[in-house]
């Protein structure tokens, strides 16, 4: 006989054809492909080598309309381009992918308004989301939440799943840093006002700073960059400080650079801290900076929405990761008025 090791097309292939192969019934077979989860992982390898020996191919379109489930997610973050969010989709890819969902990645470009048109595009193909940093108001995230699972992260909204990366230690850490370091005014360069994680970092940075007696001097940047901190070095020297802290490594590196240009030096003429710990090592010199773990942010907010499509239930969960001061070679005491 011909043919016997070539395997079926796909498009002739049957559930039918699977079930009889791999010795169990038609639900089985599709509820092995679309809630694998609910069966015994010995019957779903058993489906699944039988579905590739005769060549089978899901035709995810189809099952979508039957079941409901798309087998996709979608991650929308304000800007790719910032390096605190390639760690974390990253991961959310690595799990998702390793629980048999492809995942769907957004950009925003900060603007509340497009990541609104994303996440409704997106929602009519996918099951859940992360929304990292949204910039959407809380009213159209709970409107989305209603629609497909939302995970959060660094967004605190009640009753929503979300993994929220808290500042305070290594912020508490900086200052006490710069303090034992005899700097007493301190810039910082602040990232987007509608980011839930700027406003908790200069509430940290406030409280700190009053407990240490350091004067802060909060210099507004807008959107985080590189370009944004080179230009923001006029006001910097301008306010007499000793030091900054920027809102993250991207901006602190723009300001390290646009220090160089100006022939000042860091950090014997002024100190540096960045946040996140996404570029510092790899400047010159290495960035002081506050660690940020975006890829256990990442981790969380993956096994939150998988959780949640795996149940069927919405869950609140408050999942927190702490930070902590990273030092390396940006910061070293402060300049005198004899120096």
């Amino acid at each position: 006989m011909t043919g016997n090791n070539r395997k079926t097309t796909s498009t002739s292939v049957t559930i039918g054809d699977i079930a009889r192969v791999a010795g169990v019934s038609r639900s089985t077979v599709s509820r092995a492909f679309s809630r694998p989860e609910l069966l015994n992982p010995e019957t779903v390898r058993r489906v699944k080598v039988a579905a590739d020996e005769l060549g089978y191919v899901v035709n995810h379109a189809a099952r979508a309309l039957s079941t409901g489930r798309f087998g996709n997610v979608a991650v929308v973050v304000p800007d790719i381009a910032n390096p605190f969010f390639p760690p974390l989709v990253r991961r959310v890819q690595t799990l998702a992918d390793a629980a048999g969902y492809a995942v769907f990645l957004g950009d925003s470009d900060e603007i509340a308004d497009r990541e609104a048109n994303l996440t409704s595009r997106l929602s009519a193909q996918v099951e859940g989301f992360v929304l990292a940093s949204p910039r959407l108001d809380e009213e159209r995230i709970r409107e989305l939440d209603a629609a497909r699972p939302v995970v959060l992260v660094n967004r605190d909204i009640d009753g929503l799943a979300r993994v929220l990366i808290d500042p305070s230690g290594g912020l508490d850490e900086a200052v006490a840093h710069l303090h034992r370091l005899g700097h007493t005014r301190v810039v910082y360069l602040s990232g987007p006002r509608e980011s839930w994680s700027d406003q908790q970092r200069r509430a940290a940075l406030a409280r700190a700073a009053e407990r240490a007696g350091l004067d802060v001097i909060v210099q507004e940047l807008g959107r985080p960059s590189s370009a944004g901190g080179r230009d923001a070095v006029g006001g910097i020297l301008a306010s007499g400080a000793t030091a900054v802290i920027a809102f993250d490594d991207v901006v602190a590196q723009g300001v390290m650079a646009g220090l160089a240009l100006r022939g000042i030096d860091v950090p014997h003429d002024i100190s540096v801290i960045g946040c996140d710990d996404t570029l510092a090592s790899g400047t010159h010199p290495a960035l002081t900076t506050i660690s940020a773990a975006s890829a256990a942010a990442g981790d969380a907010a993956a096994e939150l929405l998988l959780g949640i499509l795996s149940s069927g239930e919405r869950s609140d969960a408050r999942v927190t990761i702490a930070t902590h001061l990273v030092i390396r070679a940006t910061t070293e005491a402060a300049r005198t008025s004899g120096a």
